[in-house]
């Protein structure tokens, strides 16, 4: 995704959950364009998979998609998660499916707030920010992904759970050093949670939607007898691109998968103004309903702290680009039973 320094989540003790969630690749503000793009037709068809899927615990809707959030609170806090999440949902007069969570390497799963959540009948989301692929292979770890195996097997109920997201983003290859070795850690991280009895995950894989412009995300794909789900981050932050245009070469290649798509973290900069960010959620709820192997989305409701507006994705408080983001989940689309 387009990500930059300022995004970086970085905060110290437990509350580092948001931590690790935007990757830094520098920002830098951009002037807004002189003509945006059209963002009101239909959009262009995808090729698709209707299914069957074969995606684990966490099963995808028949029809539709589930909506969910990453929801940066005010407060790095458990009581200051539950609250930040509490008042999207008030805005939005709907509850979340599924909530996203930011984990650091040695951060576990099944804190207050997650137990509170998981109470409400939410599905977790875990981000996970595992660390230097080489080493996993190696066996250094492996205490610290069997405990993580442990709490997640202990929660009782499905999850979905995003190892390394965004693992193809070049600041990250001094610790991914490269698909193969991510593969490599995949496949040991999995097994070590298979011998721990953590059989209620379902695995998603989740690279950005640049690296399928670019064309090496797939490099990083650990197989489809690996992955649960596929799943792919994309922002209209640096660029004001529509979301088809974004994520086209993603949903090209996931086509060939017979798993279901999560849109893991979405979003549309302040920078673009407030009509242009209501056009480019519209064009995006088309987008996601023209495309039913897209089986769950996630928006990224947070401004990370020292972005400039190019970074800066929150849409509570801007009047018309939230009322395009409540249409859109008021949709019986994303409220599948």
């Amino acid at each position: 995704m387009p990500r930059r320094t300022g995004r970086c989540l970085a905060s110290l003790g437990v509350a580092v959950i948001l931590l690790l969630s935007a990757g830094c690749t520098g920002s830098r503000s951009q002037p807004r364009p002189a003509e945006s793009p059209d963002l009101t037709g239909t959009p262009a068809a995808v090729a698709v998979n209707r299914g069957p899927f074969d995606a684990g615990p966490v099963r995808p809707p028949a029809a539709g998609a589930y909506f969910g959030a990453w929801v940066k609170p005010e407060r790095l806090t458990h009581p200051g998660r539950v609250a930040a999440v509490a008042g999207l949902e008030e805005d939005l007069g709907r509850p979340l499916k599924v909530l996203n969570t930011y984990r650091r390497f040695d951060q576990m799963v099944g804190t207050e707030s997650d137990h509170e959540f998981l109470t409400q009948g939410v599905t977790l989301m875990v981000s996970w920010a595992t660390g230097d692929n080489r080493s996993i292979v190696s066996g250094a770890h492996d205490e610290l992904i069997r405990r993580q195996a442990r709490a997640v097997r202990d929660a009782g109920v499905p999850m979905l759970l995003r190892m390394r997201w965004e693992m193809d983003r070049p600041n990250l290859r001094a610790t991914m050093w490269s698909g193969p070795d991510f593969v490599a850690a995949w496949k040991h991280v999995r097994e070590l949670f298979r011998d721990e009895g953590a059989t209620n995950v379902s695995w998603v894989w989740c690279p950005t939607a640049e690296g399928f412009q670019r064309g090496d995300a797939p490099d990083f794909y650990p197989g489809d007898d690996q992955v649960d789900w596929t799943c792919v981050d994309v922002y209209a932050g640096n660029r004001f691109q529509s979301i088809g245009r974004l994520m086209g070469p993603f949903l090209q290649w996931a086509a060939q998968r017979p798993k279901p798509i999560v849109v893991g973290e979405f979003g549309v900069a302040r920078a673009w103004g407030t009509q242009g960010r209501a056009a480019w959620l519209r064009d995006a709820e088309r987008t996601f309903k023209a495309n039913p192997q897209i089986k769950a989305i996630s928006y990224f409701e947070s401004d990370p702290d020292g972005n400039g507006p190019n970074q800066q994705f929150r849409l509570t408080g801007d009047a018309a680009a939230f009322a395009a983001f409540r249409e859109m989940t008021k949709d019986p689309y994303f409220n599948p039973s």
